[in-house]
C-alpha cells in the first residue's frame, strides 16, 4: 500500500457494443443484453483479477453474479463464485476496445441486442467492446514504478509525478470521457497534450485509450505511445514505448477530501508552531490543511497532516499530531451544525480553542468557542455521482438531472462556512419555491456540505432540506432525511 494509505480504486466500466449499446445485467432471470443506449446501475462492471494467473479476469455485474460462457458459446450471468466457465482474457485492441475471450474455449465474445454468444474464432466489428469508466473521474494518479503521485506544477506549466502524499488541489486530476477516449484534466482546468504540455482546449493530442495491464492503467497517445514520468522532476509525456512496461503504469485513487479550519478566533488551526495543535495562523499553507478520512464503519474520522502523522488525543484533553497509526484516539465525531462544525474526541468531550489558540478536548456543550468554520479545499470542479448516475445540466430547462451517465463540472466556490454552485455558463444554483433545484440563478445562494461518509457527502439548501434525486431522476431541494438518494460521491 502506497504512503496514502489508500487502495486503487476497483475498476468498475460501462462495454459498448459495435452498435454504441451498452453491456446490461438484467434483474430478471439473470438475463444479458447489449440493448441500453446509456451507462446506469445495470450496465456496471466490476473487473476483478485471478489471484493466481493476472491475465486472467471476472467481470462482475451489479448484482454480484459473474458473467460466464460455456463450451457451445452460450453466455449466461448467474454464478455467484470465480468458476472456470467465468474466466475471460482481454484482448486489446489499437483503438482501445477490447476483445473478451473466454479462456477455457479460447472464443470471442459479441453480438447485439438480445443475441450475444462467446464462439466467434475470430474478431471481428462484433466482439469488439468500447471501454467507460464508472468510477467517479476525479482521482490521484500513482505512478507504480516511481511510487509518486502525480501533481500540477504551476511554475514549470507541467505535470510532475515526484510527491510522497497527493497534497491540496494540485494533485486532483479528473478524467474526461470523450468519443472512447479519456483526456486528462489539470485542477486549473487544462489538458495533458503528449509532448507533456498542458492545453487550455481538448484535441487529438490530449486523447488517450486505456489500457489494463495486471489490473493497472496505462494511457496510449494518439502516436501509438505511452505516457510515462520522465526525468528527475517525474514530468508526465509520452515515452518512445509502443508497449506498456512498468514505467507506464498507473493506479488510480481515491482523492480523500482536504480541508482547512478555523476557529472563532479568526485563526486557522495549524501544525506550524510543533506537535500541539493551535488556532494560531492568518494564512493557509500545507501546514493548516488537514485530509479527513472517513471511516466505513463508525463513520468517525481521523485528520492527517501533510507530513502523515495523524490528529490524536493526549493527556488532559490535548491534541497532537504525532500519530503514525490509526486509533481510538485518531478517530473523532463531526457535528454539523450549519455553516460550522463540532469535533468530539475519543473521551466524549468537545474540542474547544482557548485563549491563546491551542485546542483542547475539554467542553460538554457547543458554545462560541467549540465551533469551526470547515472549508473544502481540493474540490474547486464539483463532480457529483448519486445512486442513479451523474448529476448533470438538463436540456431543455433550468432544472438539474440526478442520474445521467455523463456529467457536468461544476464550479464549488466557499463562502464564510457556505458554498456557492455555480455552472458551465457561470449561473448559480438554487432551490426554487417548488423544491426544485434550478442551475440559472444571477446571484449565488447558500448551500452546506456535509462530508458524512467515505467519499460521499450530503447538500443542504438554505431551506435546511436535503438536495436528493427523485424517482424521475430530477434533482430536488427537499429532502427531509438522510436517505441514499442524498447522498453523493464527489
Amino acid at each position: 500500500m502506497p504512503a496514502n494509505g489508500n487502495r486503487p480504486l476497483k475498476l468498475q466500466f460501462g462495454l459498448i457494443n459495435h452498435e454504441g449499446r451498452y453491456l446490461t445485467a438484467e434483474s430478471f432471470g439473470f438475463k444479458v443484453n447489449a440493448s441500453a443506449p446509456s451507462l446506469k446501475k445495470k450496465q456496471i462492471w466490476t473487473l476483478e483479477q485471478d489471484s493466481q494467473d493476472t491475465q486472467v479476469v471476472y467481470l462482475r455485474s451489479h448484482l454480484g453474479r459473474y458473467l460466464a460462457s460455456d463450451k457451445d458459446g452460450k453466455v449466461t450471468c448467474e454464478a455467484d463464485g470465480h468458476n472456470s466457465d467465468c474466466r475471460f482474457l482481454i484482448v486489446a485492441q489499437s483503438d482501445g476496445r477490447w476483445a473478451l475471450q473466454s479462456e477455457p474455449h479460447l472464443r470471442f465474445f459479441g453480438g447485439s441486442r438480445d443475441y450475444l454468444s462467446c464462439f466467434a474464432q475470430a474478431i471481428t466489428d462484433a466482439e469488439l467492446w468500447a471501454v467507460h469508466l464508472a468510477l467517479h473521474p476525479q482521482a490521484n494518479l500513482l505512478s507504480v514504478a516511481r511510487k509518486r503521485y502525480a501533481h500540477l506544477s504551476m511554475e514549470d506549466g507541467e505535470i510532475a509525478v515526484d510527491v510522497n502524499i497527493p497534497w491540496g488541489v494540485a494533485a486532483l486530476l479528473t478524467l474526461v470521457y470523450l468519443d472512447g477516449k479519456y483526456c486528462l484534466k489539470t485542477c486549473d482546468s487544462r489538458f495533458l497534450s503528449n509532448d507533456g504540455k498542458l492545453l487550455t482546449e481538448s484535441g487529438r493530442a490530449t486523447a488517450y485509450t486505456l489500457e489494463l495491464k495486471c489490473g493497472k492503467l496505462a494511457f496510449k497517445d494518439c502516436e501509438g505511445k505511452y505516457l510515462s514520468p520522465m526525468g528527475p522532476t517525474g514530468t508526465l509525456r509520452s515515452g518512445r514505448c509502443s508497449k506498456p512496461g512498468k514505467d507506464e503504469l498507473f493506479d488510480l485513487e481515491e482523492s480523500h477530501p482536504q480541508v482547512v479550519l478555523m476557529a472563532g478566533n479568526g485563526r486557522y488551526v495549524s501544525i506550524r508552531q510543533g506537535v500541539s495543535l493551535a488556532a494560531n495562523q492568518e494564512d493557509e499553507t500545507d501546514m493548516e490543511t488537514f485530509q479527513m478520512e472517513i471511516d466505513k464503519e463508525t463513520r468517525k474520522c481521523t485528520f492527517r497532516t501533510s507530513q502523515g502523522n495523524y490528529w490524536a488525543l493526549v493527556a488532559h484533553g490535548g491534541i497532537q499530531s504525532t500519530a503514525t497509526e490509526v486509533s481510538a484516539n485518531t478517530m473523532f465525531s463531526v457535528e454539523w451544525l450549519g455553516h460550522k462544525v463540532a469535533l468530539k474526541a475519543n473521551n466524549g468531550k468537545y474540542i474547544c480553542t482557548k485563549k491563546n489558540g491551542q485546542l483542547l478536548a475539554v467542553s460538554d456543550s457547543t458554545g462560541e468557542d467549540e465551533q469551526l468554520t470547515l472549508k473544502l479545499i481540493n474540490r474547486p470542479m464539483l463532480i457529483l455521482r448519486g445512486e442513479n448516475g451523474f448529476i448533470c445540466h438538463h436540456k431543455n430547462s433550468n432544472t438539474l438531472d440526478a442520474s445521467r451517465s455523463v456529467y457536468d463540472i461544476f464550479t464549488l466556490q466557499f463562502s464564510n462556512g457556505a458554498y456557492h454552485i455555480k455552472g458551465v455558463d457561470g449561473r448559480f444554483w438554487y432551490v426554487n419555491s417548488s423544491g426544485l433545484v434550478c442551475s440559472d440563478g444571477e446571484a449565488p445562494e447558500d448551500f452546506s456540505l456535509e462530508l458524512l461518509e467515505h467519499g460521499r457527502l450530503a447538500i443542504r439548501g438554505k431551506n435546511g432540506k436535503y438536495l436528493r434525486g427523485d424517482q424521475g431522476g430530477t434533482l430536488k431541494g427537499d429532502g427531509l432525511s438522510l436517505s441514499s438518494s442524498a447522498l453523493w460521491e464527489y
